[in-house]
């Protein structure tokens, strides 16, 4: 097993964790905050949008069953990287699209990854995904933690992450866990 740690933050981290727990090789999906410059910052805190934060996953994985490259293909996939500060509904710096590199590799990755989508035009717009490195994670509050599991009944599970589940089931079955 070799463990490493991947930051995303692509959107709610609802949204985000429902999908990437799912992955093989994905030991652990944590919703937190980074970027900003407040510490220990709350989740109210950081949905006001004055923390600097980003709503993020740190996802710990098994490099040897999935690599951060497959990684980033599930989360240019499961966004719309193109627009600033927002996804769907949700608007703020809290929700922009970052990567949060943790080594030189992770970087060089991100960097290629982005580089590659941009000039392959598959959007119609430039994509505005910040790519930075790591500093600090602030977990979350526990009542976040499985929030699609716990709450799928409720309105913005059922018709926020519930679609975007599906539809990375489609595209991803064969990585699945």
């Amino acid at each position: 097993m070799e463990i490493q740690k991947a930051t995303l933050g692509n959107g709610c981290f609802w949204c985000t964790e429902a999908i990437f727990q799912q992955l093989k090789g994905v030991i652990s999906a944590k919703s937190g905050y980074s970027g900003g410059h407040v510490k220990n910052p709350s989740y109210k805190a950081v949905c006001y949008g004055d923390t600097g934060h980003a709503e993020v996953l740190q996802i710990e994985f098994d490099s040897k069953l999935i690599l951060f490259e497959e990684l980033l293909e599930v989360f240019w996939k499961t966004h719309d990287p193109t627009t600033l500060n927002k996804q769907g509904n949700d608007q703020g710096t809290q929700y922009r699209s970052v990567i949060f590199y943790h080594t030189e590799e992770q970087r060089i990755s991100a960097v290629e990854s982005k580089f590659q989508l941009d000039s392959n035009g598959i959007w119609k717009n430039q994509i505005v995904t910040e790519i930075t490195p790591f500093d600090i994670f602030y977990p979350s509050e526990d009542d976040h933690d499985n929030y699609f599991d716990a709450h799928g009944h409720e309105p913005y599970c059922s018709f926020v992450i519930a679609p975007k589940v599906e539809k990375f089931k489609k595209e991803f079955r064969d990585k699945i866990s």
